[in-house]
């Protein structure tokens, strides 16, 4: 990364800190910082940072010099080079949060990101909650799902209270709304061959019931995880655009996009490690197989061994590990390709490893 990324945070921020504590007896308190074991950590409950960005509008740079320093208002991620030895520069000219209607960062206006009553935040869970038993969990979140009968339609801008199960509202007449418009512009240079510029805009982006959750595994004595993005708008598009911008070619629009992704769950957690060569792992292990006879032919629980059928099926029909992809409508260009849908789909084995392009 160079020194030339600049920003410009325009917003007030609201914090929200909850922190558990005992006191005994009416005289004041005496205490000093103590590190905790694993074991107390896991029994710690009520203690978390919630936050709130109200009036919140951000825009980062524009790959054209800046008038007062002469420099590139840019995010550059350099130290790569490619199979052949080239330098590989990736360049991020544009970055942006908006309220809606900024026109792919034209115009830029305020947004709030969360609410005091469902804000974004950074916790420590007991695992028994969730399924991991007997250890504390670091939990990154974004606002929660509410009832149906309480939220709001995730993808309608006009969606009122009682339409859906999000917690993020929509911008009205009187009022900016929580679902920002989000973009970003970038290229990738190999030696003095520099792509066009990429291109992606999200209107109206919700990610109410987004998490990711962290822990140490002892047995491999690795952190491990559990991953869920849900993600929604009413108009993803991606297309390319010469350096100046002078033309751009055909855009590839997604409306009503809704993703809701699933990676690691309590039977399956996601690995995270780094190997001897500094690459960077990410491995979701293969279910365990079932032994001979632990299941019967015909499939049914009372001819099986019910601990292990239970296991399977708890793994097999629970909808909280499955991954689903809506979009309702898809096109390229003046090219119209319909609606597309992914459901139900169950990751089971992933791994994805980091490799040096110098080697």
């Amino acid at each position: 990364m160079t020194k030339t990324a600049m920003a410009s945070v325009r917003g007030c921020a609201v914090f929200l800190l909850v922190m558990a504590a005992t006191v005994s007896g009416s005289l004041p308190a005496r205490a000093e910082l103590k590190g905790l074991s694993e074991n107390e950590m896991s029994n710690v409950g009520g203690a978390g940072i919630g936050f709130v960005l109200e009036n919140f509008k951000f825009s980062h740079g524009t790959d054209k010099p800046d008038a007062s320093s002469n420099q590139a208002r840019i995010f550059r991620i350099g130290g790569i080079r490619s199979t052949d030895g080239r330098e590989v520069d990736i360049t991020v000219n544009h970055l942006y949060i908006s309220g809606a209607g900024s026109d792919y960062g034209e115009n830029l206006s305020p947004v709030n990101l969360g609410r005091l009553v469902n804000p974004w935040s950074i916790d420590i869970v007991d695992g028994n909650t969730i399924g991991v038993a007997n250890k504390a969990v670091l939990e990154f979140a974004a606002p929660g799902m509410v009832a149906a009968s309480q939220g709001y339609d995730c993808m309608n801008g006009s969606a009122v209270a009682g339409s859906g199960a999000c917690s993020s509202r929509p911008a009205s007449a009187d009022y900016i709304g929580e679902r920002p418009d989000i973009g970003l512009q970038m290229n990738v240079a190999v030696g003095e061959d520099r792509s066009a510029n990429i291109n992606v805009h999200a209107k109206t982006a919700v990610f109410d019931g987004s998490f990711l959750r962290l822990w140490g595994d002892n047995e491999r004595r690795q952190m491990v995880g559990q991953f869920r993005l849900n993600f929604y708008s009413p108009e993803l598009s991606i297309n390319a655009c010469s350096q100046d911008g002078s033309s751009c070619g055909s855009r590839i629009l997604m409306t009503d996009f809704a993703l809701q992704l699933a990676i690691g769950n309590q039977f399956q957690p996601v690995f995270f490690d780094v190997d001897g060569a500094g690459n960077f792992l990410v491995d979701v292990a293969s279910i365990r197989p079932p032994a001979a006879g632990e299941i019967a032919a015909n499939g049914l629980r009372n001819s099986s061994n019910t601990e292990s059928w239970d296991f399977y099926e708890a793994y097999y029909t629970n909808p909280e590990y499955r991954s689903d992809l809506n979009i309702g409508n898809f096109s390229v260009g003046t090219r119209d390709f319909g609606s597309a849908r992914v459901q139900g789909m169950l990751i089971q084995h992933l791994n994805i490893r980091t490799r040096d392009l110098a080697q």
